[in-house]
């Protein structure tokens, strides 16, 4: 390691964030100009969405873990605010890097404005323009005060400037192809998820619900619940922490389709994501990780902050009400579901993490 190092700071809470951060890690533990800390905010505290994507991806553990768990969204931001600005103070950084629009990212943009240090955001300027989502208040007031901001498409750019944000902004595209592209074909090697689980490569959907919109409203989780459970082949559901809570307030019988399963580690949801014929989700990653991999994508949700992914037709919004005939429809027809494949350059072509640190490297 070079003796004029620049010590860089990344910080991050979830299982998205470990997976699109960790090929920026690697590549600037791999340059000579850069010593990293990582900071794990706990806000994803499960083993299978946590510590096991450290060794799967190759990523050196957390230097700290803060442990912040599960509680509001004002615990859990006053939490990590005050654990990362004890972290700044002790290791004098020369910049913070967060990825997204969780608690841990808006904590670690509002510690860093008011030190030393440079915040560099990635994935800055995506937008859903819909303050109800804590993800959209998070990535607006990150982006008001980052210094660094890697938007991923030119839409995002466009929206930063629609705010203001002109200056040291650069399209990068997305961390998310660099980890898909490398890992995908380590997954289908290495992962027997299909033959542990008794499923056949595109005979099955997969499933994932995780948005306080769909999993605080009983109603509506009702109604999704029904619908995935409603079809003539499984329908593979690994399910987050929060919405196994909100599953054991309701009254749910899957007596159908629907296979309720553990979280999976990341090799293994790749190859579970690579080889189904469609996927429902609320998740924003998945909604890249889908278009990537070309499966059909339908999101649980009335907006998105993916809509290169709903112009290119390779994604679509719907409503529970409809999700069940929808699925049916795209899994039935294959004439719907090469319409709904053939972009996975959306986010660009895996050397996104290149550009970052080579930015990195010359900014700081």
């Amino acid at each position: 390691m070079a003796t004029d190092s620049r010590e860089l700071l990344f910080v991050l809470g979830t299982r998205p964030e470990i997976i699109k951060l960790a090929p920026v890690i690697r590549a600037t533990e791999a340059s000579e100009k850069f010593s990293t800390q990582l900071i794990h905010t706990g806000q994803h505290y499960d083993d299978e969405l946590s510590d096991v994507f450290f060794e799967t991806l190759s990523v050196p553990k957390p230097d700290e873990w803060l442990g912040i768990g599960s509680g509001t969204q004002g615990e859990q931001t006053a939490e990590a605010l005050r654990g990362i600005e004890r972290a700044i103070t002790a290791l004098s950084p020369d910049a913070v890097v967060a990825l997204g629009d969780t608690n841990a990212v808006l904590s670690a943009a509002l510690a860093t404005s008011k030190m030393d240090p440079a915040f560099a955001h990635i994935e800055a300027g995506i937008r859903s323009f819909d303050r109800s989502m804590p993800e959209e208040v998070n990535r607006v007031l990150a982006d008001r005060v980052t210094d660094l901001a890697f938007a991923p498409t030119e839409t995002a750019v466009e929206h930063l400037s629609a705010e203001g944000v002109t200056t040291n902004v650069w399209m990068v595209g997305n961390t998310v192809v660099d980890a898909c592209l490398e890992h995908a074909p380590i997954a289908e090697k290495q992962s027997a998820v299909l033959e542990r689980l008794g499923i056949s490569e595109d005979r099955y959907a997969v499933a994932t619900i995780h948005r306080p919109r769909n999993t605080d409203q009983q109603d509506r989780l009702v109604k999704i619940i029904d619908a995935l459970d409603d079809q003539s082949f499984p329908v593979i559901f690994p399910v987050h922490p929060r919405t196994q809570d909100a599953l054991a307030g309701i009254d749910v019988n899957s007596d159908g389709a629907l296979r309720f399963i553990d979280p999976l580690n990341y090799l293994d949801f790749l190859k579970l994501l690579n080889s189904a014929r469609l996927v429902s989700t609320d998740s924003g990653g998945i909604q890249e990780e889908a278009s990537i991999l070309e499966v059909p994508c339908l999101t649980v949700r009335p907006n998105t902050e993916r809509p290169e992914t709903i112009k290119a037709g390779v994604n679509e919004l719907v409503e529970p009400k409809n999700l069940s005939k929808r699925i049916r429809e795209i899994y039935q027809n294959p004439t719907i579901r090469q319409e709904m494949t053939g972009h996975p350059h959306l986010y660009g072509n895996g050397n996104s993490a290149e550009k970052i640190v080579s930015i990195l490297e010359e900014e700081l």
